[in-house]
């Protein structure tokens, strides 16, 4: 925009306003004699409109998220160990669900053979994306790989929604959904599971009907009960104008298939998936998703260039060759 000046006014005109100024005051030396001004600040007026300038670092973050609860993560052996003066071999973790089992050994043997981590990884994981392909029989421009699943949740969440949007979640489940719709400015709306922790589609239908959000977070197998959506309840789910986000990251576990190749034929749904349970690899962070390819291309020019690691991706590779061990 370019500058606008305004000039000065006129001799003539300033003159005149100097002149009925001093008129008024002449007729009225003290308009409103039982009115006093009094300092609220033994302060000088200068130090106090320095101090009323002032901000504080809490000024700058979006208001939203000055009342954000962080989420409340695991404890890593290390700490467990020091708190409870016990070996991490000795310990059993729990609260996570991290395979016990770890890694396939060909995990440690590439990490051993590692070559070129000082340059940056590939930022469009071809080699990893080229394994998964192979493994799940889906192509691979509808696979995306991100630093774990949660990243991914996070990058689909900030391409979708716009602050004020509404979500569907349906507890109990995974609170990592509810948590990174907080964080996006996001509102959820909870359906509750029925009592044998089945979905209720009657309400979710109503609730899409009346409150329109953008979309919807499902797990299958559910965390943490266990409980898959069949065929049926998703295909009416995806008849409904909401984008559906499938969490697959327990689907080794159960005896369903995957519905990663669904998303050729839906362009409301997403399916994603994990390394951290079936291939032990949690600390590594890798997780993948399969997109629609009408919206795979927003995600690719949103997401941080160099998500997945060198070591992640020779990882997740080199867990993906041995098959048997990962069944």
């Amino acid at each position: 925009m370019g500058l606008i000046r305004i000039p000065n006014p006129s001799p003539s005109i300033a003159g005149a306003r100097r002149g009925g100024l001093e008129r008024r005051r002449r007729r009225n030396p003290n308009p409103n004699p039982s009115r006093s001004l009094f300092m609220a600040s033994a302060l000088p007026v200068e130090e106090q409109e320095a101090q009323s300038r002032r901000v504080t670092g809490d000024s700058f973050i979006r208001l939203h998220l000055r009342k954000l609860k962080p989420y409340q993560p695991i404890l890593p052996f290390e700490v467990l160990s020091t708190r409870l003066g016990r070996e991490p071999e000795d310990i059993i973790k729990l609260d996570a669900n991290e395979n016990p089992y770890g890694p396939p050994p060909e995990v440690a043997v590439a990490l051993g053979n590692l070559k070129f981590p000082y340059v940056y990884p590939d930022p469009e994981s071809r080699r990893l994306r080229a394994a998964l392909a192979e493994d799940s029989g889906l192509e691979s421009e509808y696979i995306l790989a991100g630093c774990g699943a949660d990243e991914l949740i996070d990058l689909i969440m900030r391409c979708v929604l716009d602050p004020g949007d509404k979500i569907v979640d349906c507890p109990p489940t995974f609170t990592m959904y509810e948590f990174d719709a907080a964080v996006n400015g996001a509102l959820v709306i909870k359906v509750p599971r029925l009592p044998d922790f089945s979905l209720n589609i009657l309400h979710i239908v109503e609730v899409v009907e009346q409150e329109k959000p953008k979309c919807i977070f499902l797990t299958s197998p559910n965390n943490p009960d266990g409980s898959i959506i069949n065929d049926e309840d998703l295909l009416k789910i995806l008849d409904l104008p909401i984008l559906v986000i499938l969490d697959e990251a327990y689907i080794e576990f159960s005896a369903i298939k995957s519905r990663m190749d669904w998303v050729k034929k839906h362009d409301n749904l997403i399916v994603l998936r994990t390394f951290s349970k079936r291939a032990g690899l949690a600390g590594l962070r890798v997780g993948y998703g399969a997109f629609p390819l009408s919206i795979i291309e927003y995600l690719w020019r949103a997401k941080q260039p160099y998500n997945v690691s060198v070591a992640a991706e020779v990882s997740a590779c080199a867990a993906l060759k041995n098959s048997a061990y990962l069944e």
